[in-house]
Formats: structure tokens, sequence, C-alpha cells
């Protein structure tokens, strides 16, 4: 669809497509077509999903690459370790490029189906007292990447298709009773966000978080997304910046790789009015983490210590 004006009354009102402030707008037959169509009969029954999670948060970028799928799982981890002890989901919506069963090493796992819906997969974490399992924090997953014939299967669907898969994942996935879900996004403010906030309009979104590289490139992407939260009206929790620097395994010297020309995120979360979360660095050991699987407070257990781990456990804390 095209740019919508700043008088949009929103997709969702009565009077999409007739309202005096969609005069001109290129959209308006589309939106009457939707609302003539009435209320989507499944968004009740995602309301009542929802209604077993406390909390949901979405994890952004307006640019790709940039880490967001490995805060939205390290966060996810933290959450459901010691001392928080959460009951916590992760769902990966990024249809043609999921990251999480990777970063959760359940690539080979299946998900299963029962007269409650699909169970999510149940994902170890570290700390957790087998013994005593309603005293400490669970993480269960899910992805598109859990239901792929093979794993290096490309997924190559039309908007229309992602936006019932991820109707799909919201309907039919029994997460049972969450403290907190995470919600990991493809980057940009397209399909899969629209769908997302449509579809979890009833139950509502609790905040996002937004994760971004230092150097302008990224940052701009960033401001955008910013502006798409406010207009939308989904609350930022914070902005992440990751990749802040490179450290080196030897020294523990701090490089930076990406050139801050326009002071990095901190300056951008000044001007915005959001609050900035912290830095990551670029360091080895949490990236042979994240490639193995492994939260970042797994590898300090065995007694692994970086920059990069202690930075991210200031993060997530």
């Amino acid at each position: 669809m095209s740019e919508a004006p700043a008088t949009c009354p929103g997709t969702s009102a009565p009077d999409a497509g007739s309202a005096s402030g969609c005069a001109g707008c290129p959209n308006r037959a589309t939106c009457q077509s939707n609302a003539a169509a009435g209320p989507d009969p499944d968004l009740a029954a995602i309301a009542e999903r929802m209604s077993s999670i406390k909390r949901v948060i979405v994890v952004l970028s307006g640019k790709g690459g940039v880490g967001k799928s490995t805060v939205s799982t390290q966060l996810a981890y933290s959450l459901a370790a010691p001392p928080m002890n959460q009951h916590v989901g992760l769902l990966d919506i990024d249809i043609c490029g999921p990251s999480v069963p990777t970063l959760t090493s359940t690539q080979t796992e299946e998900v299963h189906q029962t007269a409650s819906g699909w169970e999510p997969i149940a994902v170890s974490v570290p700390g957790s007292d087998a013994l005593s399992p309603d005293a400490t924090g669970t993480l269960a997953v899910m992805s598109i990447g859990h239901l792929l014939p093979s794993r290096d299967d490309a997924v190559i669907w039309r908007g229309a298709r992602k936006h019932g898969m991820i109707k799909q994942f919201l309907r039919d996935v029994n997460w049972g009773v969450l403290d907190t879900l995470i919600i990991d996004t493809p980057p940009g403010t397209s399909d899969e966000h629209l769908s997302v906030i449509q579809t979890l309009q009833k139950s509502g979104i609790d905040g996002a978080v937004i994760v971004t590289t230092p150097q302008e490139v990224a940052l701009a992407d960033v401001r955008k997304e910013i502006n798409f939260c406010r207009r939308i009206g989904v609350k930022v929790v914070g902005v992440v910046e990751n990749m802040s620097g490179f450290v080196c395994p030897e020294c523990a010297h701090v490089t930076n790789i990406f050139h801050p020309s326009s002071g990095g995120a901190q300056p951008m979360c000044d001007e915005f009015k959001v609050p900035f979360l912290g830095k990551i660095p670029l360091d080895p050991v949490l990236t042979r983490a994240c490639d193995a699987g492994q939260s970042y407070a797994s590898v300090q257990a065995e007694g692994t210590t970086s920059p990069g781990l202690s930075m991210f456990a200031e993060v997530v804390a």
C-alpha cells in the first residue's frame, strides 16, 4: 500500500475509507472493502489466547542485520533465568529469515499439535532447577523454521500468506500462562509488523525494544521505526545499540568498527525522548555463544568472562 495521509483514521476504523481524512488517499478503496467485510472473527480468539499472557514485547529494527534476533533471544533467556525466573515465550515472525531456531539450538525440534493447539518448543534455561519447576523460569519458542521440511528451504510468500501465518501463530500456539511474550520481527515497517499490530489490537502490545548499530545508515531507519511506533500507539521501551565497537579477545581493547558519525544511539534517544538501554559490543565470545544456541549467562557460568558478556548483562537487566 502507498503512504497513508497523516489524517488516516486507521485501517480498522469503522469509517475506514469513508472518513473525511481519507479523501485523496490511494488506499481508500482497499480500506473501504476491508471495512465492509466487518470485524475479523479471529481477533476474539486471539484475544482469548493472549489473555493468559501478562506482557507482550515486540523487538524491532528499522535496518536489517543489526542483531535484533540476538537481542530478542538473549533477552528471553535473561528473563527466564534466575533471578527473574519468569515464564517466557519467544515468537519468531520473521517468516522469510527465521533465526530463533539457530539461536536457541532447536533447529531439529518438531512442533506437535494437540487439542489445545500447537505446542511451542521448550528450551533449557541456565540455572533452572528441574526438581523445583514451579520455582524456576521456563522458555518456549515458536518459529516457522520449526515447520519447514528442511532448514535450508526458502519461504517465498506474498503479504497475504505471511499475514495468515502470523495470525495462526497468535491464535493457535498454546503458550499457557506466560509472564512475557517476546515477538521477534523482521526489519522495517511492513506486512509482518502491521499484521501483529492489527491482530493484537484487542489484547494490546505493552512495548517495543528497538535495536540499532552505531552508524548513521542504521540510525536513519531507526528514527523511522520510532515514528512508526508513535503513529500506531506502541510505547518504545528503549533502544539498544548493538555492535558498539569490537572487543579484542587478546587485550580487551574496544575499537569502533562502525563509526558513530552522528554520535550513535544515545544522542538520537535524547532527541526523540526515548530511553537508551545500553551498548553491546562485537564480542567473539558472545558470537560463539549465539551460534551454539547458548545464552550469555550460561557462558559466564562456565567461567568465561568478556566485556561483551558483561555489557549485555547490563542491557537486559
